[in-house]
């Protein structure tokens, strides 16, 4: 930050929390009526963790061991 002292970075840093702050208003009015529980977030994100990883193994031709 010394290497530009022309910028003011009280300003960068509080323009970057008002982007924040909106990106997390607009989530959580999205989310407001949602019945997705975090159960249910982890189960999906295993599932898709898992079918992503089966696809790379494929593509690398690494061999399934069980």
């Amino acid at each position: 930050m010394s290497k530009y002292p022309e910028i003011k970075w009280v300003e960068v840093a509080r323009r970057a929390i008002v982007e924040r702050l909106e990106i997390l208003e607009k989530m959580d009015k999205m989310l407001s009526k949602s019945t997705l529980t975090q159960e249910d977030a982890l189960r999906i994100g295993r599932e898709i963790n898992k079918k992503v990883w089966l696809k790379d193994k494929r593509a690398l031709g690494i061999e399934d061991s069980g």
